[in-house]
């Protein structure tokens, strides 16, 4: 099977199963037991903090783990409304569900929810930042990239208008694909998630500037500066540490390459008929590519190109199996029937021109053309 789907998952990186293994074995203390098995489970929380810190140029003092992505949203999002009086909290007409549910339940706990209308390349509209200027909100959440366009905003321009909301990002996408700087983007709180730069599944991170009043979801212990009650999966967060570490040292090499075979694969894309690229004048994560063909149902697609062995999306796994048009491209005033058969490229450190020839020619065959992919 071809695996183009890395904005939904990634394979685990062989250098990170090998760093989890002695935690999934022999090294099996409780990091908050104070005897010698702890202190060495206790040492390997502590070392991956610090190399998720240095991901995202953070301190590691700001590094809350978490269980993933979603988790982490909710973290920000909830756990800092439910430590102010209700007010207004503004965010992206683009944002990822794990933002968006938050934000619907906030809303009917006395919280007044805006969306900031994006324009048809999915970025912010100018004047939603007005919006914000005219009627400051108390919190904000703009995701730094999409995970179905791969749009990426200017957070920093968010944050500049200085109008003392809290401001969360949601970071999950653009980690290991773009470089991150937590003090830049302008954000107090920001969101990552380990399986999506070649980590374990179940290992997640809220990045939390100190002065952020967060009150915390899960109760029962004080694990996590009292943040994030519960023993922590020592195993995944070890996987988490290296695979930020890793998405690091290799993030220039892979991102280059990726762009490279992403524009060669869109070049491809737009000389099949009936095609249309989505987003294509923004500035984009490097491995992403989205697209529809007239006429042509995504999930059928998605089915259509399983069978050749070619693994893609329809749009974004947490909402795999609602068989409505994508609300990323509805936000941006894509037409539903064309939204309904949206397709997601996201490519991964080991895709090559060959897997990509042979992408561009199942599509071929499937709507009845067959351009050749260009080197």
């Amino acid at each position: 099977m071809i695996y183009f789907d890395h904005n939904a998952t990634t394979p685990l990186d062989e250098r990170v199963l090998e760093a989890m293994l002695p935690y999934l074995k022999s090294c099996h203390g409780n990091p908050s037991s104070l005897h010698r098995p702890g202190r060495i489970a206790r040492d390997a929380v502590e070392t991956a903090r610090a190399q998720i810190a240095a991901l995202a140029c953070a301190s590691p003092t700001q590094v809350v783990f978490t269980s993933g992505g979603s988790e982490a949203n909710n973290l920000a999002l909830k756990g800092l409304a439910w430590g102010l009086k209700p007010g207004s909290i503004c965010i992206g007409a683009t944002e990822h569900p794990s933002v968006a549910e938050p934000v619907r339940f906030l809303a009917k706990h006395g919280w007044d929810c805006r969306t900031l209308a994006v324009d048809a390349q999915g970025m912010i509209e100018d004047s939603s930042l007005a919006a914000i200027v005219e009627n400051p909100p108390d919190i904000v959440s703009v995701m730094l990239a999409n995970n179905e366009t791969g749009v990426i905003q200017n957070t920093a321009r968010i944050a500049a208008l200085d109008n003392g909301a809290w401001f969360h990002c949601d970071a999950v996408q653009a980690a290991g694909k773009i470089p991150l700087n937590f003090p830049q983007t302008g954000a107090h709180l920001m969101s990552l998630s380990g399986h999506k730069i070649r980590g374990p599944k179940g290992a997640g991170a809220l990045i939390a500037d100190p002065s952020v009043p967060l009150t915390p979801l899960i109760h029962g212990g004080e694990q996590e500066k009292g943040l994030r009650g519960g023993t922590e999966n020592v195993a995944a967060i070890v996987g988490f540490g290296k695979a930020a570490e890793l998405a690091a040292a290799e993030l220039e090499e892979h991102g280059r390459r990726l762009r490279c075979l992403r524009d060669q694969l869109e070049r491809g894309v737009a000389k099949l008929p009936n095609t249309t690229v989505f987003a294509g004048a923004a500035e984009r994560l490097p491995n992403t590519l989205q697209f529809a063909v007239a006429g042509y149902d995504g999930e059928t697609l998605v089915m259509l190109l399983d069978r050749h062995g070619i693994a893609v999306s329809s749009g974004s796994a947490c909402a795999s199996g609602a068989r409505e048009p994508s609300p990323v491209l509805l936000a941006m005033g894509i037409a539903p029937t064309l939204a309904a058969g949206a397709v997601r490229i996201s490519l991964g450190k080991d895709n090559t021109e060959a897997e990509a020839e042979q992408l561009l020619a199942a599509l071929g065959r499937i709507i009845g053309a067959g351009p050749r992919f260009e080197s």
